[in-house]
């Protein structure tokens, strides 16, 4: 028997809740605190590469997971000015033989039910709203954390899963704001029957260009369309729940082609958000606190894997506690050791992403080119390392 620790998770999103999750399952009795009034998940919806799959088998959430996502025939990148057809990967079965999991894509508030649910499920998980981290200090054996409110808890150990503008990594890591990528981010979801039927696809498209992509693709099973249109912008709103401006939007798509003009003038409403990263880091964790997610390791979603990276963590931080036995200054360190290098390649990745989707010129060639010569160098088949996942039976032995 593993010797039981109390956990305080800051934030209740998708990491926090996978992070609550895992260690409750272990029998480290964990509280969550949501800042926010409810737990919930704002956004639309988000791509799940094999390696997130990968962990949902390991955390027994697959058949759940099944009923409300949605499985692709295949992932596209035309031209978003001329219409023409970069390359198209398929999907399905094909994804199956090369890394044993599919590929799928998912609503984002119905990914954060299923964690949720699944640790109101465990006895020993305490959810908590209205509950914002003011400060924590340490001791010799544990973690004093203070709420805005006046309310002081204590724990064995702290993990930050808040996000970009991380409260806890402020005090951990403390190298300021985030990085503005110069990218802005517009998402909206349509109903079914009000998407076209020549517009309609099962595929993940992208449409890029220069300066400018739209993404599409369904979600729900098939009940809803979800688009994400992303142009350059000197804008900056702390925040991704803000609205967007629609004519700025049509103007930023003005060369456009047919198709991808007539989808963006469907939608009358748009939310709006800046696309930040950091720079990665060797180190986030200061001996009872670490962090996890987009704390530790916000990246562009040009790789669409901010939440499966979370995901993994989750699961890297329970392997690393198993390992020591519920030593927690050890499993803090041995957790980042074994994450930093990977998190770090798709952040990196993520950015030379949103340059090849967005480029003109030669580099649009090149970028064309290198997609459609079906080697390692390039779009689905290159990212194979990222795709095959982590094996957690094989991270500490």
């Amino acid at each position: 028997m593993r010797p039981a620790v109390p956990f305080i998770i800051s934030g209740g999103g998708i990491g926090g809740l996978a992070a609550a999750l895992v260690l409750a399952q272990d029998g480290h009795p964990v509280t969550v605190l949501e800042q926010a009034a409810s737990f919930g998940e704002i956004g639309a919806g988000i791509q799940l590469g094999p390696n997130i799959f990968r962990m949902f088998d390991y955390l027994g959430l697959t058949s759940v997971i099944n009923k409300v996502a949605f499985f692709p025939s295949g992932l596209g990148l035309n031209d978003v000015r001329t219409g023409e057809k970069v390359v198209r990967v398929a999907l399905g079965d094909m994804a199956r033989a090369a890394y044993g999991f599919p590929y799928g894509v998912i609503y984002r508030a119905d990914l954060h039910q299923v964690f949720l649910d699944a640790c109101a499920a465990q006895p020993n998980v305490t959810l908590r709203t209205h509950a914002k981290v003011a400060s924590f200090e340490q001791s010799a054996d544990g973690v004093t954390v203070h709420l805005a409110g006046g309310e002081t808890l204590q724990a064995a150990a702290l993990i930050g899963a808040d996000g970009l503008w991380s409260k806890v990594r402020e005090a951990v890591v403390g190298d300021g704001k985030p990085r503005v990528s110069g990218h802005i981010a517009y998402r909206a979801v349509l109903k079914r029957e009000d998407v076209p039927a020549h517009l309609w696809s099962d595929d993940v498209l992208l449409w890029g260009g220069e300066k400018t992509h739209l993404v599409h693709y369904p979600l729900r099973r098939g009940e809803l369309f979800n688009l994400v249109a992303v142009f350059h912008s000197n804008k900056y709103d702390e925040g991704w729940n803000t609205f967007g401006d629609s004519a700025e939007l049509t103007e930023r798509f003005a060369q456009a082609c047919p198709q991808v003009r007539e989808l963006l003038g469907k939608i009358d409403t748009w939310k709006m958000w800046v696309l930040c990263d950091r720079e990665p880091v060797k180190n986030w964790t200061d001996r009872r606190v670490t962090l996890l997610g987009d704390a530790a390791h916000p990246m562009l979603q040009y790789l669409a894997q901010g939440a499966g990276q979370a995901i993994e963590d989750a699961v890297v931080l329970r392997e690393a506690l198993r390992f020591t036995r519920g030593d927690v200054l050890q499993a803090f360190q041995k957790y980042q050791q074994a994450r930093y290098l990977r998190t770090g390649r798709v952040q990196l990745t993520a950015r030379f992403y949103g340059d090849i989707y967005h480029a003109a010129g030669v580099q649009r060639e090149l970028r064309n080119q290198l997609f459609q010569s079906g080697t390692e160098s390039a779009g689905f088949a290159g990212l194979k390392w990222m795709y095959d996942g982590i094996e957690p039976s094989k991270l500490f032995q």
